[in-house]
């Protein structure tokens, strides 16, 4: 799940908070592992075939199995919640906003304006993304799929030589984190406790922990043991969010490009990488986020499918992706601040009915975790 969240999402609550938050996203994580755990624990406990037969968990699943019927409003609310939630707005938002900054069109093809030239970009990735998804052309979706792993391992190589050419300024980044962390006269929104909640809401939008997509994803596991799915899926967050959003962070602190731009996300990332990669780096972070926001585009509509299966009939639910589609123009206008926004309130009013859920059955996960770790311990 290594994408936007990770390189644009670090650098907004970085503006937003200061390089303090970034302590906040790491607490967060670990909690989030743990969520992580019971909550993919139990898409495996609770699983049931739709309309279709095809055999599905997730949060809506263990919530009407595991709670009974009289909690399916519940799903019906996680559901309701998960079809703005699981728009890619940022997703789009962003790499929108990386072609405006890398290229600046304006002045390398046509002085069309700002506007027009994120109006075309988004129309142009609606096209795209439509044809994967009702065209067929799932080789376009394979081949962006195939290079994420790839453009992984290149942001890696890329984030640890610039540490390495700038070993001095490291050990200074991460006392600054820690330093700000607890600086009760932070000038953030909200003062200390807004700099605590600003660190939960950007880790959980790097690792979607609590969010109840993870749980959908691997409730389709072929696995029979839960406690297992559940201890792979911790993994999500450690990787996501303790190393690869710390990465990011230590990059835009000891490159000062966090005392420099403008609240628009992604544009704080690329100066890091342009003022330490010999002024191309802005072009080689273009080129990775690229990958890793057209791979989410093709498939991150499958999460929002199976929530309008939820609450009608798969076959229904297939036009949320119409929906998808449309949401993609909108995205690549609308401001940050509006999509952030957008999509923070639709994550925590999907955290609720899923948090509340996990919670209830949690007893139900210690139960399976000790007859799985007495199975393996006395064979």
């Amino acid at each position: 799940t290594v994408g936007l969240g990770n390189i644009s999402g670090v650098a907004i609550a970085i503006y937003r908070g200061g390089p303090g938050v970034v302590f906040w996203i790491w607490i967060t994580a670990l909690i989030g592992m743990c969520i992580k755990f019971y909550s993919c624990s139990l898409a495996i406990m609770y699983r049931d075939a739709d309309k279709q037969g095809k055999l599905q968990g997730g949060p809506m699943y263990y919530i009407t199995q595991g709670m009974g019927s009289r909690a399916k409003p519940l799903a019906q609310f996680f559901c309701i919640a998960g079809l703005v939630g699981f728009l890619g707005v940022f997703t789009v938002n962003q790499l929108t906003q990386t072609f405006w900054n890398v290229v600046d069109p304006n002045v390398s093809i046509a002085n069309w304006g700002e506007f027009n030239w994120k109006l075309i970009i988004g129309i142009l990735l609606s096209i795209i993304t439509s044809l994967v998804i009702f065209g067929g052309l799932k080789k376009i979706a394979r081949v962006a799929t195939a290079i994420v792993p790839f453009m992984v391992i290149l942001y890696f190589v890329a984030v640890l030589f610039i540490m390495a050419t700038n070993l001095e300024q490291i050990l200074p980044s991460f006392k600054l984190i820690f330093e700000e962390a607890f600086n009760v006269k932070t000038a953030v929104e909200g003062g200390f406790w807004g700099l605590i909640m600003l660190g939960v809401r950007r880790a959980v939008f790097s690792n979607e922990a609590g969010l109840g997509s993870a749980p959908m994803f691997h409730g389709q596991s072929k696995t029979k043991e839960p406690v297992q799915e559940g201890l792979v899926a911790m993994l999500g967050p450690f990787i996501d969010t303790i190393i690869v959003c710390t990465l990011t962070a230590i990059v835009i602190l000891l490159s000062g490009a966090y005392l420099e731009a403008q609240n628009d996300g992604i544009l704080m990332t690329l100066i890091a990488f342009e003022k330490s990669l010999y002024g191309y780096g802005d072009i080689l972070l273009m080129l990775i986020v690229s990958a890793f926001a057209l791979s989410t585009l093709f498939t991150y509509s499958y999460y929002g499918v199976k929530c309008l299966s939820f609450l009608t009939n798969p076959k229904i639910g297939k036009w949320f992706n119409v929906y998808y589609i449309a949401s993609i123009t909108f995205a690549a206008i609308a401001p940050v601040a509006v999509v952030i926004n957008l999509i923070d309130l639709a994550y925590a009013l999907m955290c609720i009915p899923n948090m509340i859920a996990v919670l209830y059955l949690a007893p139900k996960v210690n139960k399976e975790m000790k007859l799985y770790f007495s199975k393996r311990i006395h064979g």
